[in-house]
């Protein structure tokens, strides 16, 4: 038997991904103690193969929670726990930058590695490493949601200009835009700090509608400078759609005075700009055997 449990942050996308399998779901309770201590309890069976599902978007209140639901897993009898985090955490930062640093893409690896037996998360921030599995020991995938993000351009109707906001992003931006029937452009990005882009754009298009496509957005500097940059190019009606909806304070702000007309995001971190489901995309990522 399989068997979905989710965090109660994660309910609704756990609750999808369980029905996209067709599996049994179950709530993972919290309880705190005055210390800050957590105490999480499941709900047995767990089923031979256990998912657990937790958006680890605010890492580090939920590491702990997560590794302490996993060993509650196994004792409530599951051989096999496959760890569900929509949004991974900690990936970019996969070398000492400056002397004193560490290396916190392979210190979370190794932690997520020795408890879980695979980890499946959607668009995870990697840039040297190419797989998830080199990260992460056992079954671990990291899910493209380029399939969804074209699935909504094309229900949206439209002649869209997908814009990519650096290089780096090149590969999924031609994939998406062949997957919507849409024209793409890929913009050069130089980051100047956390709330600080320049963005250069080749040439666009005239007076075709465009899409800024990303697949995070925190500060939410790259959206607004390639809005920017493409409205100096004459180009009036943006939108912009976006995996991973972390939105720090100010963020939606500074994009819609870039003149962003429309936000959209994945379900991967609960928002209010939810409006693209990667459930069925992660049910299909879920491991056939125990």
């Amino acid at each position: 038997m399989r068997r979905v449990h989710a965090f109660a942050d994660s309910a609704i996308i756990g609750r999808a991904v369980a029905r996209a399998a067709r599996l049994g779901y179950a709530a993972v309770g919290v309880h705190h103690f005055p210390d800050g201590e957590s105490l999480v309890r499941v709900r047995p069976p767990a089923g031979r193969h256990a998912f657990l599902v937790r958006s680890l978007h605010d890492p580090n209140a939920k590491l702990v929670e997560t590794v302490l639901a996993a060993d509650a897993l196994r004792r409530a009898g599951a051989r096999r726990v496959t760890l569900i985090a929509p949004y991974l955490p900690y990936m970019r930062q996969d070398a000492a930058f400056r002397a004193g640093e560490p290396v916190s893409q392979q210190v979370i690896g190794t932690l997520l590695g020795d408890v879980f037996d695979g980890v499946i998360t959607v668009e995870a921030h990697l840039h040297r490493v190419r797989r998830l599995a080199d990260v992460i020991a056992g079954r671990s995938r990291s899910v493209s949601a380029a399939a969804a993000l074209a699935a909504w351009l094309r229900r949206s109707g439209g002649s869209w200009l997908v814009v990519g906001p650096d290089e780096e992003s090149e590969p999924w931006v031609r994939a998406i835009a062949r997957a919507a029937g849409a024209r793409w452009v890929v913009a050069r990005k130089q980051r100047h700090g956390d709330h600080s882009v320049t963005v250069e754009l080749p040439a666009v298009p005239a007076g075709s509608p465009a899409v800024i496509v990303d697949d995070i957005a925190s500060s939410g500097a790259t959206i607004a400078a390639t809005a920017s940059a493409l409205r100096t190019r004459g180009v009036r009606r943006i939108d912009a759609v976006v995996t991973h909806a972390i939105f720090a304070p100010g963020a939606r702000t500074r994009i819609r005075a870039a003149g962003v007309r429309r936000m959209v995001s994945c379900d991967t971190i609960p928002h209010p700009t939810n409006g693209i489901s990667v459930a069925a995309l992660i049910a299909a990522a879920l491991p056939r055997s125990s």
